[in-house]
């Protein structure tokens, strides 16, 4: 293809990819052992860019769903681009892993990385969360006992409603300097939510994620709550801000955006509203993560292990030290070139 010119731009692949979790990955709605994710490409006939979704299982999402997702929308030229791919696609991971292959292509024809094209600064480390999974108390403690011995200083506990006071009491005694955060992944519906959380700041916790179903929210407005609340599954997409009430953070993760182009506009949004951000994510590797790294450069907090949480990463995903994610170049870095096959 050497001496080609680009031309318009088209879908050059989609496929569905399995990758094996490190162990197991446990929340309040089950265990997983590994991760589907949906992976396209798009091409002017020179430059390929590529994307990564992971299917949001709770809606209903998986990764074939997204796949076929991906082939219809490719049937319109509104699916090339960013700003008109909003009102083709709905958000969810197919949007997602379209829009991040559609600034990767932008990137690798103009030059510049993608962290230039957004406005957005260079990347350096950042220090990521690490997910502590739902377990008994003392596996819980073991499990944070390690990952502090790795260097990761946040740690991030899934929680179930359930002795969950017991849990993250377990997890101080196996990390007594960690910084901590739990996601209760709507599972405190019936519980004293301003209890628990007092509860917990007593152990250290700074920061509760989605305590309440999203349908409950209201009732979060009502609550006296020691510990900033972040919204999760209640705040998807940026249709959702307007009415997000009770909560003084927001978690975005690009698959429930649909994008990093929704991402950007959530992040300013939240901003102006006073919101915290968390930038976050679904399991998945780095080809995923690395948008949202990004984005992560301005966030107050970053939960970015999906591929730290996987038995293996692709090639050339985003490294950790010390708990610190770093730069890479696996994607949206036009030091690399991806070429169409002979």
């Amino acid at each position: 293809m050497a001496g080609s010119a680009p031309g318009a731009v088209r879908l050059h692949d989609v496929a569905v990819e399995r990758f094996p979790v490190a162990g197991a990955f446990t929340i309040s709605r089950g265990a997983k052992t590994f991760v589907d994710v949906v992976r396209c490409a798009v091409s002017d006939g020179v430059h390929v860019g590529r994307g990564e979704g992971t299917a949001i299982y709770y809606h209903g999402e998986t990764a074939e769903t997204c796949a076929q997702a991906i082939r219809a929308a490719a049937r319109s030229p509104d699916a090339f681009d960013r700003e008109r791919l909003r009102g083709l696609m709905p958000p969810g991971a197919a949007r997602n892993a379209l829009d991040c292959a559609l600034w990767d292509l932008e990137a690798r024809r103009s030059g510049q990385p993608v962290w230039a094209l957004a406005g957005l600064p260079a990347p350096a480390a950042v220090r990521t969360a690490y997910t502590i999974s739902l377990g008994d108390p003392g596996v819980m403690a073991e499990a944070a006992a390690q990952a502090w011995s790795r260097g990761f200083t946040l740690l991030k506990c899934k929680l179930t409603g359930d002795g969950d006071r017991a849990r993250i009491g377990a997890v101080r005694e196996g990390a007594p300097q960690a910084d901590l955060i739990v996601d209760a992944n709507e599972s405190w519906a019936g519980l004293d939510v301003a209890a628990e959380a007092a509860a917990l700041a007593a152990l250290g916790v700074t920061l509760i994620e989605q305590p309440l179903p999203a349908q409950a929210d209201e009732g979060l407005r009502r609550i006296a709550s020691p510990v900033p609340l972040c919204a999760d599954e209640s705040c998807q997409s940026l249709a959702d801000l307007p009415g997000l009430g009770g909560y003084q953070a927001i978690n975005i993760k690009l698959d429930k955006a649909g994008g990093l182009t929704e991402a950007l506009a959530m992040a300013e949004a939240a901003r102006t509203a006073g919101l915290k951000v968390m930038i976050g994510c679904m399991l998945g590797t780095s080809l995923g993560i690395a948008p949202a790294f990004l984005l992560a450069q301005r966030a107050d907090w970053v939960d970015l292990d999906g591929a730290l949480l996987l038995a293996e990463d692709r090639p050339g995903g985003l490294p950790v030290e010390r708990g610190m994610l770093q730069p890479g170049t696996l994607w949206g870095d036009p030091s690399i070139i991806i070429g169409l096959p002979a």
